[in-house]
C-alpha cells in the first residue's frame, strides 16, 4: 500500500499519465472481465461488413437482361436454383453452408441512421443509448477470458461505446489507421500491444490494486471508460492473450488462402478469436459507396470478398467451428437498381440482400423474391427487426430478454415489431 502523501501523489500521477496514454491507444474500449452467467454453451458472430452500402444486385440477386441488370453473370452454386455472381465463385462452391436473404427491405437511405439501425436493430429514439448487438451478444454469454469479448477489425466501428450496457461491451478495435488503401495493404496493428513477463504483469497488477483502494473520486461515464481501458490493458499483457493477434503464428499456406490484404487477414483473425473464445467479431470490408465506377470497384471488391469470406467458412467448417460460429454478411442498405450516369449506383433501402451461415442457421436456403428490375420486393419483406430477431435466435438468445436501458426503460435484445425466419433457423 503507497501510504506517505507524497509517494501517494506521485504514484496517482503517474496513474494519470499511463491512463490518458490508453485512452488515446485503440484499446480505450477495451472491456472489462466477464464470467458466464447463462448456463448455455456460448456461441459466437463474425459480421461481415460491407461498409457503404454493397451493390446487391451485382452480387447476390443479379438481373441479367434487364436493363438494370448490368454486365456481370450469374453462376450456378452447389445449390440447385441458387444462382450468385461471377465473381463470388469461392462462395458459391459453398453455397449449402449460407442462405441469403433477397427481401431485406429497410426505410433509412442515409449512411449514418442506417448504419444506427443495422447495428442495433432500432430507430434512434431520445436519450437511450442504444448498443450494438455485438455488444448485446458480449453482455449476454458474458463469457470468462483475457481478450476483448467484441472485436472489431478494419476502420471505425459505427457504434464505437457500449450503449447503455456500459464501455465494458464496448468494441475493441484492431487496425484501421492506415491511410494506405488498396487490396493488399495489411493494417492490423494493435497499438502499443507488447507481451510482458510475468513477473512484470503481477507487479502492475499488484500497483493497480493499491491505486484502486487510493480513489476516492466519484464515478461516472469517463471514468468508468478509462477503467475498462485500463482493466483491459493490462489483461492484455497476458503473452497467451496476445498472441491471438499474431498471424504470424498461421502457416504460410493458411495465411495465403485468406486473400493478401486487412480484409482477408482479418478474416483470419476472426476465425482466431472465436476459436479462443471470443463472442463477436467484426470484420469490416471498405469502399462499397460506389456512385461512380460501380461495376469495376464491385469486380475489385467482390474477389476480396469471394477470397476472404469462402475461406473463413472453409477453415470454420474444417476445425468444426462453424455449427457454432453464426457468420452475417451484409452493410447498411443495398443500391438503386437503375445504373446512374457515372455508371454508378446510389443508395437504395427498398429491395436488398444478404447471407447467413453458420450456427442455427439452415443452409443452402433463399429467402425472398425481388421484382424482374430488383426495384420491389415480391415476397417475404424482411425488416432490420426480423433479421435481429433471426440473429438472436440462431444463437441461442432470446430475442425478448430486456435489459434495463440509461433512462430506465426496459429494452429488448431485438425490437418487439421484428418476427424470426422459421424457416432459416
Amino acid at each position: 500500500m503507497v501510504n506517505h502523501p507524497f509517494l501517494r501523489r506521485t504514484a496517482l500521477k503517474n496513474m494519470a499519465l499511463g491512463v490518458t496514454a490508453w485512452s488515446t491507444s485503440s484499446w480505450l474500449p477495451a472491456l472489462a472481465d466477464v464470467a458466464s452467467a447463462t448456463g448455455k454453451k456460448p456461441k459466437s458472430v463474425i459480421l461481415i461488413w460491407l461498409n457503404g452500402g454493397p451493390a446487391t444486385i451485382d452480387l447476390w440477386d443479379l438481373k441479367p437482361g434487364n436493363q438494370n441488370g448490368g454486365p456481370f453473370r450469374k453462376i450456378d452454386t452447389k445449390v440447385p436454383g441458387m444462382q450468385i455472381s461471377e465473381h463470388l465463385p469461392g462462395l458459391a462452391a459453398q453455397a449449402a453452408d449460407f442462405s441469403l436473404i433477397r427481401s431485406m427491405s429497410t426505410r433509412e437511405g442515409d449512411h449514418s441512421r442506417a448504419r444506427f439501425v443495422s447495428m442495433t436493430g432500432y430507430t434512434p429514439q431520445g436519450a437511450i443509448k442504444f448498443p450494438a448487438f455485438g455488444s448485446l451478444v458480449a453482455h449476454e454469454f458474458n463469457v470468462e477470458n483475457d481478450i476483448p469479448a467484441y472485436v472489431h477489425i478494419g476502420g471505425r466501428p459505427a457504434i464505437s461505446g457500449g450503449g447503455f450496457l456500459g464501455p465494458q461491451f464496448a468494441p475493441f478495435v484492431v487496425g484501421g489507421r492506415s491511410r494506405r488503401r488498396g487490396p493488399d495493404n495489411v493494417d492490423l496493428k494493435v497499438a502499443d500491444l507488447a507481451p510482458v513477463s510475468p513477473d512484470q504483469q503481477a507487479e502492475r497488477l499488484q500497483l493497480q490494486s493499491e491505486l484502486g483502494s487510493l480513489s476516492t473520486m466519484p464515478t461516472s461515464v469517463v471514468t468508468d471508460a478509462l477503467n475498462s481501458a485500463r482493466d483491459r490493458a493490462l489483461r492484455l499483457m497476458n503473452p497467451q492473450a496476445a498472441s491471438v493477434f499474431n498471424l504470424e503464428e498461421e502457416q504460410a499456406s493458411v495465411r495465403e488462402a485468406y486473400g493478401p490484404g486487412s480484409f482477408g487477414q482479418g478474416c483470419l483473425m476472426a476465425r482466431r478469436l472465436v476459436q479462443r473464445g471470443v463472442s463477436f467479431v467484426e470484420v469490416s470490408l471498405n469502399g462499397w459507396d460506389t456512385h461512380s465506377n460501380n461495376f469495376e470497384r464491385v469486380k475489385e471488391l467482390s474477389q476480396q470478398l469471394d477470397r476472404g469470406c469462402a475461406s473463413l467458412l472453409n477453415d470454420l467448417r474444417e476445425r468444426g467451428l462453424l455449427k457454432d460460429t453464426l457468420v452475417v454478411c451484409q452493410g447498411e442498405f443495398g443500391r438503386t437498381p437503375r445504373i446512374n450516369g457515372q455508371d454508378g449506383r446510389d443508395h437504395w433501402p427498398a429491395s436488398w440482400a444478404m447471407m447467413l451461415a453458420g450456427a442455427g442457421i439452415r443452409g443452402g436456403q433463399v429467402i425472398g423474391e425481388t421484382s424482374d428490375d430488383g426495384a420491389e420486393i415480391k415476397s417475404k419483406p424482411t425488416r432490420t427487426a426480423d433479421l435481429m430477431a433471426t440473429i438472436f435466435r440462431g444463437v441461442g438468445l432470446d430475442p425478448r430478454k430486456q435489459n434495463m436501458s440509461n433512462v430506465g426503460r426496459p429494452i429488448r435484445l431485438a425490437d418487439p415489431d421484428g418476427t424470426p425466419l422459421e424457416e432459416l433457423l
